[in-house]
């Protein structure tokens, strides 16, 4: 039962009366004070000196102070546990000087040597995860049953040790076999099939040897592959005959062909079955935070069922073992979907088609009898209805929520369930006592009063809704800390979102400087994917950022919105893994009572192109019948199939095209996609630019935001080199050339510009790996050391008309009255305030994102002319 807490004559958290003695120091107080950002930051300095009178000892002591005491246990040293997810800091390795043959040959095994110890002294702290106990039972699930669901809490250890308790089964082990002479082994429609030689004859393929285990994120695949490396003695995706463990994730391959565990992203798995749609390299395939339920989770879901209840043609009849892990997620319709897809009676799945009973459905098909004969065969996308694109589909009329059958009692259970009680200290929670207004600030006072207040050792994680919102709140940190006297512990403060460069990332994971607090600013990142051990504190704004897509007007809009329950309940649970901890929610506790149970799944919130193109491409025909978890709305299929349509990457008879093929294999959006193989063809040219305004987008925000007038003044002036009067597109990319050409200090470039480095760090990686892959596939020659280009307007023109190819519906055109309106829906919209086009009047705009906050907004935005909208949208 959480602590009630109410408000105290300042404004601040006070416990109930039965609870005085353990009052804490206020947090939030009247807003009478916050008229300007001068007044505010006068208080704020005001408060901390009042609760700087008494710093904590840098000790493990508490300390007493008059009317209040320390809701910890503070008396008590907090002990250091780690566990099984946790990220230690790389090992260091020796450095060896070069005397001789002997000696530098020697250097691998020392190497080893090292690393094997390092193993050997983790191997106690493993044990004491409560998923060691059930390590046979894990182990025997699997080797009678091919599906293995389980649910493992907070704490349990789960996603580190279940691959290491499975990579030495014998149904691990790699084994051959040969596809018997001139014979094909057909993949759906995959372009892929697997066949014998060139020359007829007989071929053997190995199958099998290695564990994929998927992750929602990047930065926990690559987190818990270090860990796991860290555990087995193993380097770290190295082509050592001795490295086990490597990750995957998008534009970063650290594996090697010795590699037997392998971390990779949802995104990437679904990348690897179109290479090879039976996923002949790996034994099994170990699906992890299920309960977040990403577009991708549910594609592989479905991928996998319609690949384990077949014979395993294409892999030589050798199985590929499935389990599937959550922390939350309730099992009962999970289990329920894998025995369905066993026991389907007159329905043969291949990669996610049926097959009914010898007719294999084609498209979006009608299965009413009455309308079989009209409507056999699916024609794709046509328009015999004038201007109306019928879709057909196979009439269902509820199509919220996919409907698991209970599998019928004369079958088997063929799934395997296995549940794991987590290691979990008793949190202390507390509301604030009225809604708060402004969060960045209520969370600065939260992180100071805890600091001032509370003993050390206790590291603080704070949840926010995303990067703009982090960097604000990073900067004041950092700014009140200079104020701090030097008897008070000093404060580190450390951002946590996708977009962050990796080694930004995993300095997240590193131990604190002795006297030192760290201040982990976070998006949901940290709620299940990743743990950061050392955590006494959460704060949990109670926000996140959340798309939703309209579907009436056919647009993505990125929106802040409450948690749900169970989000809030898995950010509460960071701050006790390893001792008990304490919760501030800045939001009361009538709100939290009148959120959602759970997460929406992504599925049916979310655009569905990339989906659908994802199925296209491995062959599924059958999109409505394709066996999701969740039943997408109708409505959403048919805009992904038209948008699909006029990107050309479907056929008019549905079937996928060659530039469909081609964005398929692109680790981008279908827009983006569509952009980048635009810039290829020999009319427009400009491939090397649009990677470089891909790679800008792929980051939150490139410019600093700034709040100070006097500071937007000044950027204006740093910045005008930079700007361009086509938009913002082109203002990234010569940011993008600018940066990449400074050889001497980029850090300082980008501080006199006001850019921020660390997300132009971030976008050299992506560039990177963007031209390394169209280098690949022939799209760019990069064969002569390419200086940047001269800017003309006739390539600016070609940039834009890239653009154009994938975001013709992403325009809007001035109207008499100064508004823009979009040319899909005609819903009104502005120009945000970050764009260079802010309060400029355009004959028509094109837009990254159309972002909703008091106003809808277009934000990313480039002008264009009316007759290029025409000509990209076909009309």
């Amino acid at each position: 039962m959480p602590e009630r807490v109410y408000k105290s004559l300042d404004g601040g958290f006070m416990p109930s009366k039965t609870s005085v003695e353990n009052s804490i120091a206020p947090l939030l107080t009247e807003d009478t004070w916050s008229k300007s950002k001068k007044r505010k930051r006068e208080h704020v300095y005001d408060q901390v000196s009042r609760i700087h009178e008494s710093p904590p000892d840098p000790t493990n002591a508490p300390q007493r102070r008059p009317g209040a005491e320390l809701m910890q246990n503070g008396s008590q040293k907090r002990p250091q546990q780690l566990n099984g997810s946790d990220s230690l800091q790389p090992t260091s390795l020796p450095k060896f000087k070069s005397r001789g043959l002997s000696q530098q040959s020697s250097r691998p095994s020392n190497v080893i040597h090292r690393l094997q110890d390092r193993a050997k002294s983790l191997e106690s702290t493993r044990k004491t995860l409560p998923i060691w106990s059930h390590a046979t039972a894990i182990r025997e699930a699997l080797r009678g049953k091919d599906t293995m669901l389980l649910v493992g809490e907070t704490g349990s250890g789960k996603s580190t040790q279940v691959p290491q308790m499975l990579v030495d089964e014998p149904w691990c082990k790699p084994r051959p076999f040969t596809i018997p002479q001139n014979v094909t082994i057909e993949c759906g429609d995959t372009p892929n099939p697997v066949t014998a030689s060139m020359d007829g004859l007989p071929r053997t393929v190995t199958v099998g040897g290695c564990i994929a285990i998927t992750e929602p994120r990047r930065v926990a695949a690559i987190t818990l592959a270090r860990r796991v490396a860290e555990e087995m003695g193993s380097p770290l995706g190295s082509s050592s005959p001795a490295s086990k463990v490597g990750y995957s994730v998008r534009f970063d391959n650290s594996t090697s062909p010795s590699t037997k565990i392998k971390f990779l992203t949802e995104g990437m798995l679904l990348q690897e079955m179109l290479r090879d749609p039976w996923l002949k390299a790996y034994s099994a395939v170990v699906v992890d935070e299920v309960h977040e339920r990403g577009v991708n989770v549910d594609l592989i879901l479905g991928f996998l069922r319609g690949m384990i209840v077949g014979n395993y043609e294409g892999r030589g009849g050798i199985p590929l073992k499935v389990a599937v892990m959550s922390a939350t997620a309730e099992m009962e319709s999970l289990g329920a979907f894998f025995e369905e897809g066993y026991g389907w009676e007159g329905v043969n799945e291949v990669h996610g088609n049926r097959e009914d009973q010898g007719r294999v459905t084609n498209g979006l098909e009608h299965r009413n009898e009455h309308q079989d004969k009209a409507e056999s065969e699916w024609s794709g996308l046509s328009s015999d209805e004038g201007d109306v694109i019928a879709i057909h589909s196979n009439g269902t009329a509820k199509a919220s929520h996919y409907e698991v059958k209970k599998p019928p009692s004369r079958l088997p259970n063929r799934v395997a369930t296995c549940y794991i009680k987590g290691r979990q200290h008793p949190v202390t929670i507390k509301y604030t006592p009225e809604p708060v207004q402004d969060i960045v600030e209520a969370a600065l006072r939260t992180i100071f009063q805890i600091h001032y207040k509370e003993p050390m050792p206790g590291d603080v994680l704070v949840f926010l809704s995303g990067q703009e919102t982090i960097e604000s709140l990073e900067n004041l940190v950092k700014e009140y800390a200079l104020s701090m006297g030097p008897d008070v512990p000093k404060l580190l403060v450390l951002p946590l979102f996708a977009a962050l460069p990796q080694a930004a990332q995993q300095r997240v994971f590193q131990p604190a400087p002795p006297k030192t607090r760290k201040i982990i600013l976070s998006t949901n990142i940290a709620e299940t994917s990743v743990t950061v051990s050392g955590i006494r504190f959460v704060i949990d704004c109670g926000k996140a950022k959340i798309k939703q897509f309209r579907t009436r007007i056919g647009l993505d809009s990125l929106l802040v919105k409450p948690i749900s329950k169970s989000a809030a309940i898995q950010r509460k649970g960071r701050a006790g893994r390893e001792a008990p901890g304490q919760c501030y929610r800045l939001y009361t506790e009538q709100d939290y009572h009148t959120l959602q149970q759970s997460n929406t799944p992504e599925i049916l919130r979310c655009d569905l192109s990339h989906a659908v193109l994802t199925m296209k491409a491995r062959g599924v025909d059958d999109i409505v019948n394709f066996p999701f978890l969740d039943r997408p709305p109708r409505e959403a299929l048919e805009k992904a199939l038209l948008q699909l349509f006029q990107l050309g990457a479907l056929t008019e008879s549905g079937a996928i095209s060659g530039i469909g093929l081609q964005m398929a294999k692109l680790p981008l959006t279908v827009t983006l996609g569509r952009a980048l193989i635009a810039a290829a063809e020999r009319e427009l040219d400009c491939v090397a630019e649009v990677i470089d305004i891909i790679s800008c987008l792929s980051v939150e925000n490139v410019f600093l935001n700034l709040t100070s007038e006097e500071k937007k003044e000044e950027a204006e002036v740093a910045r005008r080199e930079l700007y361009r009067r086509e938009g913002d597109h082109l203002t990234l990319l010569t940011t993008a050339q600018a940066y990449a050409s400074e050889h001497t200090d980029r850090k300082a470039w980008a501080e006199r510009r006001f850019v921020s480095h660390r997300a132009m760090q971030a976008v050299m990686d992506v560039r990177k790996q963007l031209r390394a892959q169209c280098q690949r596939s022939r799209m760019l020659d990069l064969t002569q050391n390419q200086e940047p280009s001269v800017i003309t307007s006739e390539l600016a023109v070609s940039i834009l008309k890239c653009f154009l190819k994938g975001f013709a519906s992403n325009t809007a055109r001035l109207f008499p009255d100064g508004s823009y309106k979009t040319m899909i829906g005609n819903q009104t919209v502005a120009i945000h305030p970050s764009s260079g086009l802010f309060g400029k009047k355009m004959e028509a705009i094109m837009y990254n994102e159309f972002v909703f906050t008091t106003r809808s907004y277009a934000r990313g935005v480039s002008a264009v002319q009316m007759d290029w909208v025409a000509e990209a949208l076909g009309v």
